[in-house]
């Protein structure tokens, strides 16, 4: 890693713009605690980080710079070279001015954008041959011909086309709770069209891919965590109950399973198409066939760590992947500000 890097963390300040009618929800808070995670972890490794005032172990907001185009400015203004985006970028998010300037921690913003809308990836994937679970739009109530006329079979889960987490998604096991189901989320921030998908009872895991560290290096996938303790047949939001809780690591002989690898050389071809340059985490689920089925898709996972005081039970699923697997959570904060990219100037 280069020591000259003067690195500086954004969070979320800005509201998500509307796309097509649908809305993203902010996330509470803008990802300031990890923000504020990343920053103390990297400052106790003895990475050069700049923060907008004196950090304060309490607050997170002491460690982070909104993504806004003053907070960005005040944060080059503070000598950084190194923009860690530890938020959700768009396209005309104010990092696209700065991309060309200085070296990015995160996703291209274009890239986010598209693969946010989840239904548009999925068919996608499915395009290039990759295990995707069945779904279909909608926007207002539907018949159970129309379902069946789409191969799905109750029960279903219903869900926002740009969601974040679990918020919004249910499971539905009737047809009038199909319909309840689709007009609270229409009704909702998130706003329509909506995804029905085809409900996969089986086992949950997710699977974290590192980005690229030098034009000749390949994706990695972490190890699997499995998920448990659902609530109605859904993850719980790591809000509500921490990954710690009801996340835990597959073992080494469950990763070189052939399922499993069949599921992690999805994930990983995942990245490879969604040109991911930052870390990113794909949801799957075990269908009755025993086979797994790639179901959300997050280039913007949660990237909590334990390390300030009172964070001890806060890891991220990213987290635990990485400490399966070996890595810390400083370990792995390195090797993410080694894959730190800059747009080449156009000509």
């Amino acid at each position: 890693m280069q020591t000259s890097m003067r690195v500086a963390i954004l969070y979320q300040a800005l509201e998500p713009p509307v796309i097509n009618g649908m809305r993203k929800a902010r996330k509470p808070g803008g990802y300031s605690d990890s923000g504020a995670d990343i920053a103390f972890n990297l400052l106790k490794a003895g990475v050069d980080v700049v923060t907008p005032e004196q950090p304060n172990s309490t607050k997170p907001l002491s460690y982070v710079y909104p993504d806004t185009t003053e907070g960005i400015q005040r944060a080059l203004d503070a000598k950084a070279n190194v923009l860690w985006a530890n938020t959700v970028v768009f396209r005309g998010h104010p990092i696209e001015k700065v991309m060309n300037k200085v070296a990015i921690v995160g996703q291209l913003p274009a890239q986010v954008e598209k693969f946010d809308d989840k239904f548009l990836t999925n068919q996608y994937l499915l395009e290039h041959s990759l295990p995707i679970a069945r779904s279909v739009l909608v926007d207002g109530p539907v018949d159970a011909e129309f379902l069946s006329s789409k191969g799905l079979t109750l029960p279903v889960v219903v869900k926002p086309v740009r969601g974040r987490g679990s918020q919004g998604v249910s499971v539905a096991h009737t047809l009038e709770e199909v319909n309840e189901r689709v007009t609270e989320v229409i009704n909702s921030v998130f706003g329509k069209p909506v995804i029905i998908e085809e409900y996969l009872n089986g086992t949950e895991i997710t699977i974290a891919v590192l980005p690229q560290v030098g034009s000749d290096s390949k994706y990695v996938a972490l190890r699997p965590i499995v998920r448990f303790d659902h609530v109605d047949g859904i993850a719980p939001y790591n809000g509500s109950v921490p990954v710690t809780v009801n996340s835990k690591a597959i073992t080494v002989e469950e990763a070189n399973s052939p399922v499993m690898q069949r599921a992690i050389d999805a994930c990983v071809k995942t990245a490879e198409l969604c040109q991911s340059k930052a870390i990113m985490r794909i949801d799957c689920r075990m269908n009755a066939q025993g086979e797994y089925r790639l179901f959300d898709v997050n280039l913007k996972p949660n990237l909590t760590g334990k390390g300030r005081p009172g964070r001890e039970n806060q890891d991220s699923l990213c987290t635990l992947a990485a400490e399966a697997d070996g890595m810390s959570y400083v370990d792995l904060l390195l090797r993410l500000l080694k894959s730190a990219w800059k747009q080449e100037p156009t000509q």
